[in-house]
């Protein structure tokens, strides 16, 4: 009997027919990753010099990484309302006297234009209770069906193109003096003095994609120093 290892998380961004490596069977695909996220997250990692699987993780919605899938945050749904029976037999029904209620018949026509709106929004525009539509709903008349949520957090945000960066009097003279060596093949290290996390790194990105554009080398990088080393990241 073949021994079951421990399950791994991966992502697949590309598939060959032949490899060199211990090929391992896939259990189950549980994210669905997009030709262009991949081909974005690739761009990031040679951009900031980063595994593309950071890059990846970065798209995936939040609550959505743990290995644990009964913590994971589960999709948002609401319940919509729609006609359980056809027009024709509804409005017969409200011909013959069958449905005599004045707000049922009320709600009746708006969910007849409105398909698939929630119970609170029925009873805003028609001004009408939710005991109302349960009642509609346990003579057969609507039904409830569940509706998952697209989440999109871009949705009505004004999306602007930025510009390129543009380096300070003292970063454009660190940048030089690193970019001369550059051009003539010297490996030197570098020591920037900054807060971690401020307009330092603008001059360490700035550098490396002058390094990657020129040279085609990686450079190595830490919070404090710059090494303009060939094939090294």
């Amino acid at each position: 009997m073949e021994k079951v290892g421990k399950l791994e998380e991966g992502f697949v961004v590309g598939i060959k027919e032949k490899s060199s490596f211990e090929i391992k069977p896939i259990a189950k695909l549980e994210e669905n990753l997009t030709n262009k996220q991949i081909q974005l997250s690739r761009w990031m990692a040679k951009r900031y010099f980063c595994n593309v699987s950071d890059c990846i993780k970065l798209m995936l919605r939040p609550g959505s990484r743990t290995k644990n899938i009964e913590k994971r945050i589960q999709d948002k749904k609401i319940n919509t309302v729609y006609l359980k029976k056809d027009i024709e037999e509804i409005d017969f029904c409200i011909e013959t006297g069958k449905i005599k209620s004045e707000k049922q018949k009320k709600i009746i026509n708006f969910i007849k234009d409105n398909e698939g709106a929630t119970i609170p929004e029925i009873e805003m525009f028609t001004d009408c209770s939710r005991a109302i539509v349960n009642t509609l709903i346990k003579n057969g008349y609507l039904e409830i069906i569940e509706k998952k949520v697209e989440r999109n957090p871009l949705i009505n945000k004004d999306i602007k193109k930025t510009s390129n960066l543009k380096l300070t009097e003292e970063q454009n003279k660190a940048y030089k003096e690193v970019e001369l060596s550059i051009d003539n093949n010297e490996y030197k290290r570098y020591l920037l003095y900054g807060v971690t996390g401020s307009r330092e790194n603008r001059n360490i990105f700035t550098i490396n994609t002058e390094s990657y554009r020129k040279t085609k080398n990686s450079n190595c990088i830490s919070t404090r120093n710059i090494t303009n080393a060939t094939n090294v990241r």
